[in-house]
């Protein structure tokens, strides 16, 4: 995926420097230039702070702790995932807008930057959702995308067949014909989403199956077995969904898959990835079809105590805010007391007296500070004798 953004990052400023193409008409398209630009800096900060959380991670001698620190990626690379996948498309649409300035002049200026602002409004919700990071907003998203993909793929369609025909009536019929093979050689959409056959039905439902290349449908293969494996790995330490990976599945899959973005895994997803229990288990609910969508979230590590936790390292992606949980109110309210403030500090098996009675007196026994991974086993020992599970996620502010 990085390279995906890397190489869009590239491609933009050549596009708004053609003056032939989308650099004329006195700069007016550059702002969808610009859109395209502006995704690239949450692309690639996300993805340079899931590597850093996963080689922090590496570094974790608990084992539970290790995989709850990994599985706070999750959200980060699903939205690279899905992110990188929808700022190419948005490269399709301005390399399509490129071809028609330079050579259907028929089309007119007018119509085609309407034709980007339309698919400029398609487009803003779902990577605004994505750019937040926002764990709920993410999955509701990347596993929303197929639909989205289809909605883009016959813009993109219509917008071809509408320059194809103005070229024709402007009696260019072998223009028409030359453009419309230059479409093929200019768009990923071809490749990335692609078209069935006039004469092939759009059959749903249409099972993926297993070969020795990858996930094929029929005899194309559309994801590597590479691929496969590193997202298998991925759902079953639970970094990230088993319905994220199979709405990019029936993306590459093309439109024959497009409809079933709210159905359960298709079953050579299912298969490919493992078919554990823990696969089968995982339906498009996400975590407000669990029930925990409005549970609070707690802090492990106190936030009165935030400057102490920054001294030993507690900073960046690995600060206190990154180790939240959610918690059911009657669990909450059980680990500080009953629920009452001026109890809980009263009581010595109160969460936060406790978390800091016990890291203070560590650092006093060893007479130093201690480690950011010393503090992390401490916390982690303990969560499992309160019983809170180690699936963190963001409690920052947004």
């Amino acid at each position: 995926m990085q390279d995906t953004v890397d190489g869009v990052a590239r491609a933009l400023p050549r596009l708004a420097e053609n003056t032939k193409g989308l650099g004329g008409f006195d700069g007016v398209f550059t702002r969808y230039t610009d859109y395209g630009s502006i995704q690239v800096p949450w692309l690639r900060g996300a993805t340079a702070r899931a590597i850093s959380l996963a080689n922090a991670s590496e570094t974790i001698e608990d084992s539970d702790m290790r995989a709850g620190i990994l599985r706070l990626t999750g959200p980060r690379l699903e939205a690279v995932i899905s992110g990188a996948m929808l700022l190419a498309t948005w490269l399709d649409f301005l390399r399509l807008a490129e071809v028609i300035q330079q050579e259907c002049p028929f089309y007119g200026a007018e119509r085609l930057f309407v034709d980007l602002d339309r698919v400029r409004k398609r487009i803003e919700p779902a990577m605004t959702a994505l750019a937040s990071m926002d764990p709920d907003k993410v999955q509701a998203t990347a596993t929303a995308m197929p639909e989205l993909m289809g909605q883009l793929t016959r813009e993109f369609q219509s917008i071809q067949e509408g320059a194809r025909g103005a070229m024709e009536r402007g009696g260019r019929v072998v223009a028409a014909a030359q453009f419309l093979e230059m479409l093929t050689l200019v768009s990923a959409l071809k490749a990335t989403l692609p078209r069935p056959p006039p004469a092939a039905p759009v059959t749903l439902g249409v099972g993926l199956v297993m070969g020795s290349g990858g996930v094929m449908l029929g005899s194309r293969i559309v994801v590597t077995a590479e691929w496969v494996e590193r997202m298998r790995r991925l759902v079953q330490a639970g970094v990230i969904s088993a319905p994220v990976v199979s709405a990019a599945v029936r993306i590459h899959a093309g439109q024959v898959l497009m409809a079933q973005a709210k159905q359960d895994l298709p079953n050579g997803v299912r298969e490919a990835l493992g078919d554990s229990p823990e696969v089968r288990a995982m339906h498009e609910t996400g975590r407000a079809g669990a029930g925990m969508s409005s549970a609070p979230k707690h802090h492990v590590m106190p936030q009165e105590h935030r400057e102490w936790f920054e001294k030993r390292g507690f900073t960046g992606e690995m600060s206190i805010d990154q180790f939240c949980v959610r918690l059911e109110q009657s669990h909450h309210e059980a680990i500080h007391g009953g629920g009452d403030w001026k109890l809980g500090r009263t009581w010595t098996g109160e969460w936060n007296q406790l978390i800091m009675r016990l890291l203070k007196n560590s650092e006093r026994a060893t007479g130093r500070p201690l480690t950011r991974n010393e503090i992390l086993n401490t916390v982690a020992e303990n969560m499992r004798l309160y019983r809170i599970p180690m699936r963190f996620i963001s409690g920052r502010k947004r």
